[in-house]
C-alpha cells in the first residue's frame, strides 16, 4: 500500500471516531435528559402522593367544601373564592354563610337587587367585587341556565374571574386539570422549588412550576391541599417544617432558610390622602347618610357626607364643606384606613339638628335603628364606632370649647 492510501486510510479511520465520540455523546445526553425527565416525574407524583395524603387527614372543614368523596357545589365555590380574594377565611366565614342563607343558590342572586347584595357584602372590604358578583350571578342565571361554565376559558369571559379564580373553580369544582396558584400556593411552590425571584417577578416561574406538580388525578383536592399546607404548616414566617408532608421534596427546607422564600422586591409606601366626614344626626335619632357614585372606589355604598380625599387637605377648610349648618364639635381621634393604593386618616365633625330638618340635596335621613341595613363599608363603620365610642365618654357632647359653626366658617 502506497503511503498517499495510507493516509486516506488513516482520515477516514478519525473520521468515523468522530463520528462515533458524537453519537456516543448524543446518545449520553438523551440518556441523561431522559433520566433526569423521569426523576422529575417521580418527584412530582411522590409530592402529590405525600400531599394527599396529609390531606386526607388535616382538611380543614369550611363550609364552602364538599365532604371528602363528594362532588363540589360550583356555586359555593365561586362565591367563597370572590370572597376570599384579598380577605382571610377567619373573616370570610360568617359572611360566607350570612350569604348563603339570604341568596342559596346563583338564581337567588340574581334576582336580588344591587344595594341588597352590598348590603350583605358591607364590612368583607373591596366592593367592586360584589358588584361583579351580582353581574356574574345575572349572566349564569341568563346566559346558562344557572350553570356555571366548567373550562377555564369560558369562565375568564365572566365579571370578576380572574386566571386563579377560573383556574380554582375549574380544578375544585369540575375536577379539570387546572393550575391556580393563590398567595398559599406561590408560598409552597417557591420553597419547594427555591425559586430565588423576587415576587411579583417570580410569578411565571411559579406558575409553571406548579403546572408541573398538579396531578390529573384529584387535582381539585390536590389545589386545595396546598391551599391548606400554605395556610397550616407553610406559612409566611417560621414554617413548621418538622411537620410537613413535603419535607423530604423541599429544596427550600434543604437550604436551611426556607422562610426567607418566597423573596420579595420592596414595596413602595403607600401615598397618604387626608379629608374630613361629617356625621349629622337630627334630635329623633335620624342620621344624614348619601350614596357614593354607581362606579369607582366604594361605588354604590352608603357614607356619611364629607370632603374629597385628597393628598393636600386644609382642615381649616373643611368646614366649608359641611352638609348643613350646625355647631359641629370635632373629635380627637383621626380614623385611618388602608385602601390598596393609598392610606386614608379622616377627621370626625359631629353635630345635632332639629327633628324636623330637611336633608340636603343627595343626601337623606335614615332612622339610627336601620343603619344596620344600610351598606356601610369598613371605613364608615369606623367613623360610626368613633362617635358612639365618643358619646359614651363625653355627655356633653355639645360642649362650647369644641364646637365649630359651619355658618361662620363660610362667612
Amino acid at each position: 500500500m502506497g503511503s498517499c492510501s495510507i493516509v486516506i486510510l488513516v482520515y477516514w479511520l478519525s473520521a468515523q471516531l468522530f463520528v462515533w465520540l458524537g453519537f456516543a455523546r448524543t446518545s449520553d445526553n438523551h440518556k441523561n435528559a431522559s433520566m433526569a425527565s423521569k426523576s422529575r416525574c417521580a418527584r412530582h407524583a411522590g409530592i402529590a402522593e405525600a400531599l394527599l395524603g396529609w390531606y386526607d387527614r388535616h382538611r380543614r372543614d369550611l363550609p364552602w367544601r364538599a365532604p371528602p368523596g363528594a362532588r363540589a357545589d360550583p356555586y359555593r365555590v365561586w362565591l367563597s373564592e370572590i370572597m376570599l380574594q384579598q380577605t382571610t377565611v377567619a373573616t370570610v366565614k360568617p359572611y360566607f354563610e350570612a350569604f348563603l342563607s339570604r341568596f342559596p343558590s346563583v338564581i337567588h342572586l340574581s334576582q336580588a337587587s344591587g344595594d341588597e347584595v352590598l348590603g350583605k357584602w358591607a364590612g368583607l372590604g373591596y366592593y367592586s367585587r360584589a358588584r361583579h358578583l351580582h353581574a356574574c350571578a345575572k349572566i349564569v342565571a341568563e346566559q346558562f341556565a344557572g350553570k356555571f361554565p366548567e373550562t377555564e376559558a369560558v369562565l375568564l369571559n365572566l365579571p370578576g374571574i380572574g386566571p386563579y379564580t377560573a383556574a380554582a373553580i375549574s380544578a375544585i369544582a369540575f375536577g379539570h386539570h387546572a393550575t391556580a396558584v393563590d398567595g398559599n400556593i406561590a408560598r409552597v411552590v417557591a420553597r419547594l422549588g427555591a425559586i430565588k425571584t423576587p415576587l411579583p417577578a417570580a410569578k411565571t416561574s411559579i406558575k409553571a412550576e406548579a403546572s408541573q406538580l398538579v396531578p390529573h388525578d384529584r387535582p381539585g383536592d390536590f389545589t386545595q391541599a396546598m391551599m391548606d399546607l400554605g395556610a397550616i404548616i407553610c406559612s409566611p414566617k417560621n414554617p413548621s417544617c418538622a411537620i410537613c408532608p413535603l419535607q423530604n421534596f423541599c429544596l427550600g427546607h434543604a437550604s436551611g432558610d426556607p422562610g426567607a422564600l418566597p423573596r420579595r422586591a420592596p414595596r413602595q409606601e403607600r401615598p397618604v390622602r387626608y379629608g374630613a366626614i361629617f356625621l349629622v344626626q337630627r334630635k329623633d335619632g335620624a342620621v344624614l347618610v348619601r350614596t357614593r357614585p354607581p362606579k369607582g372606589l366604594l361605588g354604590g355604598m352608603t357614607e356619611f357626607p364629607g370632603t374629597a380625599w385628597e393628598t393636600q387637605f386644609d382642615a381649616g377648610e373643611a368646614m366649608k364643606h359641611a352638609p348643613v349648618e350646625a355647631n359641629y364639635r370635632k373629635l380627637d381621634k383621626v380614623i385611618s384606613h388602608s385602601f390598596t393604593h393609598f392610606t386614608l386618616r379622616l377627621e370626625i365633625f359631629v353635630a345635632e339638628i332639629p327633628a324636623g330638618q330637611c336633608a340636603p340635596e343627595n343626601c337623606r335621613f335614615v332612622p339610627r335603628r336601620s343603619l344596620g341595613k344600610e351598606a356601610f363599608p369598613t371605613v364608615m363603620r369606623k367613623v360610626f364606632e368613633a362617635v358612639r365610642q365618643s358619646d359614651a365618654r363625653e355627655q356633653d357632647s355639645a360642649h362650647p370649647l369644641n364646637a365649630l359653626s359651619a355658618k361662620q366658617a363660610r362667612k
